[in-house]
């Protein structure tokens, strides 16, 4: 839900979005800068990438619902939907309309809520599913664990169908995500539709949560393995994120990613509250030249104390060259970085302390121009609708503004 922001002593200054820096044109193939990436992520991570990817980039509801919709609607064997947010509104019920009319139909629909994050869905639309057929698990619902447990939340955000086409991305199950992020109502996010070999590791992160939460069997006779054609270019590695403790793939992803850009590198985020260390990593690649622009939301913002959290670290990024971005319209929930228009990396994962150290996550490292290309235009848009927060503006803010920053210490971890 949304919270109000108490307006900013230190207001950023408008300003023009900078002009698109010039990328090469798609080819047959990834650019040498892409492939050197994929190696280091394969290398690093042990998770082989796929080829022949065909990916679509979706944004906001009016693009993002539909598409969903319509895939359910045309489901002929299974459907398995994970979401950390189902909430209210009439997508709430448009969603649990079409996966109980599919079960009801003898395909096998499996839906996962976090036990947190979807703690807010109306009773009536797990009934009503579960009447049909369809089959409701619950990740680590809090009242049934220990306190250590319930910080590890699942975060995915995942849609199979028929086990050949895909969605991740941030959007959540709920009104506000519905619109096109015209106005505070209408959240902005991003998602992507995936068809291909990359299927495959999409499906694994919603079995590998089903698989600790539902009891019985994994497989059964709605299962199949199959042979994805190669319907696209992209080259793309899913990673997992894992809630646990100890440095995950997630990290090691983001590391080499930033570390590796030459010329450009674009992160936006809906919650930016890293640690220090990841902080250094956007403030070395300012320093080394490259151009990084960090998109954050401004004051529509529905948890203030992570945007607290992560303002701290304003006056370093931007000493080092970053340009901090806020997101003005609504609430700025995607999660998107790119680098030197070759490679994306778009998921569920904020660039928070919670993403990076606890949650479960799915991210995308795509190799491709042309996709990433899209999302850099669709990034331009969004700075023409955003402040950039200046240097000397910023330190001038007030003591109160300062203390409050200081004041999330105790939970920048949970954060």
């Amino acid at each position: 839900m949304t919270t109000e922001t108490a307006p900013d002593p230190a207001p950023a200054a408008a300003a023009p979005a900078p002009a698109p820096i010039a990328v090469p044109a798609a080819a047959a193939g990834p650019s040498e800068g892409g492939r050197l990436l994929r190696r280091r992520l394969e290398g690093l991570l042990g998770i082989a990438a796929t080829e022949g990817n065909l990916l679509t980039p979706l944004r906001n509801g009016d693009e993002i619902f539909p598409a969903m919709l319509e895939a359910v609607d045309g489901a002929r064997r299974t459907v398995d939907l994970m979401t950390f947010v189902y909430w209210r509104g009439e997508i709430a019920r448009t969603f649990a309309r079409a996966l109980a009319r599919k079960a009801a139909e003898g395909v096998r629909v499996r839906l996962l809520l976090d036990g947190f994050g979807s703690r807010l869905i109306e009773p009536e639309l797990i009934d009503l599913m579960e009447a049909a057929g369809v089959r409701i698990s619950w990740f680590r619902r809090p009242v049934r664990l220990s306190p250590f447990k319930q910080n590890h939340r699942c975060h995915r955000k995942v849609l199979v169908v028929d086990g050949r086409t895909a969605f991740t991305g941030g959007v959540g199950i709920a009104e506000e995500w519905c619109g096109d992020a015209r106005h505070p109502g209408e959240w902005r996010d991003t998602h992507v539709r995936v068809t291909g070999p990359a299927v495959d590791g999409i499906a694994a992160a919603f079995a590998q949560n089903w698989a600790e939460c539902a009891p019985g069997t994994l497989y059964d006779a709605a299962d199949r393995f199959e042979e994805h054609e190669q319907p696209g270019g992209s080259v793309v590695q899913v990673v997992r994120g894992s809630a646990a403790v100890g440095w995950q793939d997630l990290q090691t992803l983001m590391r080499v990613v930033i570390s590796s850009a030459e010329r450009r590198l674009r992160l936006a985020t809906a919650y930016f509250a890293p640690d220090d260390y990841f902080v250094g990593l956007l403030c070395a690649a300012g320093r080394r030249g490259v151009a990084v622009d960090l998109l954050v939301p401004g004051r529509h913002t529905d948890k203030r104390v992570c945007q607290l959290a992560g303002e701290r670290h304003f006056g370093r990024l931007t000493a080092s060259g970053v340009t901090v971005w806020r997101y003005e319209p609504t609430m700025m929930h995607a999660k998107v970085l790119t680098v030197d228009g070759t490679a994306a990396v778009v998921g569920s994962a904020n660039f928070n302390r919670r993403s990076l150290d606890h949650d479960e996550e799915v991210v995308l490292a795509v190799v491709d121009e042309e996709f990433t290309a899209t999302l850099d235009r669709h990034f331009d848009e969004d700075l023409a609708r955003s402040e950039v927060v200046t240097p000397d503006r910023w330190h001038r803010r007030g003591p109160a503004r300062r203390a409050l920053e200081a004041a999330t210490a105790p939970i920048r971890h949970f954060l």
